[in-house]
């Protein structure tokens, strides 16, 4: 097997994690060229069950965030096993667990007992809600979307909330785990010692509403959906077209004066109900019907070519081929492949350019197992020697 590359390459990640949030995290960890060693219990991660759909038999919810990983099944209530386990986490530059808060010192895997075998470790705990008053509450993505306040922001102004059409909160608290991994070990490499890093879905949710945060924290303004509309900008949402909806984004006052020129309405810019972004947004009402009468001689994909020439922001409302298929136009090359022969499984492409150190594809996401024997080898003559 080749050696890892990348600008993480040398790094050794304990990854106690499982279903979405730690296994994005290591996965991305992963790809930079971090050596990730996947620990399941012996029914393996839940998602190896969350189907359909499959490629063969595999969940395709389990290919998309473990490739680049070796798999060793371990069951923690086994003593033979938790000593490979605590083995691990000694050897360990970076542990991610998401247990409930608590729920790995029995096992002699909580951050406390880690650092005392291993004090350069960074130890990276993801829950729902936090270590403290929030500790016993399960942390699930809908709850947090539910908790957090996202749900009343979507949906249509008179029906029900709606959940996000993703985990949202389990991708962002991953993301955010990784940053606060790096950033440790940067403080590792600067001082010599690890330390805890925590992430909560709910923190990361509250700090995901941006504006929206702000205008209850900063303004004592509890905002509430609107649909696709904007609260503070427009165009800024769908509008019709001859044949499709294209999402229209014209946030300042130079974008709307060029989109108003490719629809051929020389004069509305200079209409004082529509000079600045305030007026439009006070006035949308008004303005919207103006801008769909224009839309409709023409459809999505034509106004698209159109507008994004002269630098208007907009795009069709496409469905998830649409979008591999834009990503493909624009030479982004979203999929590649992870593995060979029968093993090969197309996934999606790391997200993050490097120009000196790319990342990696090493590993198709592991089967359960897959791994075992070699790292309880490993681990084993670490331990004895």
């Amino acid at each position: 097997m080749e050696p890892p590359t990348g600008p993480l390459s040398g790094l050794l990640v304990a990854d106690f994690s499982r279903v979405l949030a730690g296994p994005y995290a290591t996965m991305l960890l992963a790809d930079m060229g971090a050596d990730v060693v996947k620990v399941e219990g012996p029914q393996g991660d839940e998602t190896r069950t969350w189907m359909p759909p499959v490629r063969g038999d595999v969940s395709t919810y389990y290919l998309g965030v473990n490739r680049g990983k070796r798999s060793i099944a371990l069951d923690l209530r086994e003593e033979a096993d938790a000593v490979v386990a605590r083995e691990l986490a000694a050897r360990a530059d970076v542990l991610i667990e998401n247990f409930k808060p608590g729920g790995l010192a029995k096992y002699g895997l909580d951050y406390a007992a880690v650092r005392r075998a291993n004090p350069g470790c960074v130890y990276a705990s993801i829950s729902g809600f936090g270590a403290g008053e929030g500790a016993h509450v399960p942390g699930y993505d809908l709850m947090v979307q539910a908790i957090s306040g996202l749900m009343s922001l979507t949906g249509d102004p008179d029906g029900p909330p709606y959940r996000a059409g993703i985990s949202v909160f389990d991708v962002m608290a991953g993301n955010h785990a990784v940053i606060g991994i790096l950033a440790a070990l940067r403080h590792r490499d600067a001082a010599g010692e690890g330390q805890h890093v925590e992430v909560n879905l709910l923190s990361s949710a509250l700090t995901g509403l941006v504006n929206h945060s702000s205008a209850y924290a900063a303004g004592g303004v509890v905002p509430y959906r609107m649909g696709n509309a904007h609260p503070s900008v427009f165009p800024y949402e769908p509008l019709p077209t001859a044949d499709a909806d294209l999402i229209v984004a014209a946030a300042n006052d130079g974008q709307f004066r060029r989109l108003c020129e490719v629809l051929d309405l020389p004069d509305v810019p200079d209409d004082p109900r529509f000079a600045r972004n305030a007026d439009r947004t006070k006035h949308r009402e008004e303005l919207r019907p103006i801008l769909v009468e224009r839309l409709a001689k023409r459809g999505a994909v034509d106004w698209f070519d159109a507008l994004t020439k002269v630098g208007v922001p907009c795009g069709p409302i496409n469905t998830i081929d649409g979008g591999f298929a834009m990503a493909e136009r624009f030479g982004l090359d979203p999929v590649v492949e992870v593995g060979e022969g029968d093993r090969a499984v197309p996934t999606t492409r790391h997200p993050i350019r490097f120009s000196a150190t790319p990342a990696g594809y090493r590993l198709p996401p592991p089967e359960l197992d897959e791994h075992g024997a070699e790292l309880r080898a490993w681990l084993t003559e670490a331990a004895d020697g």
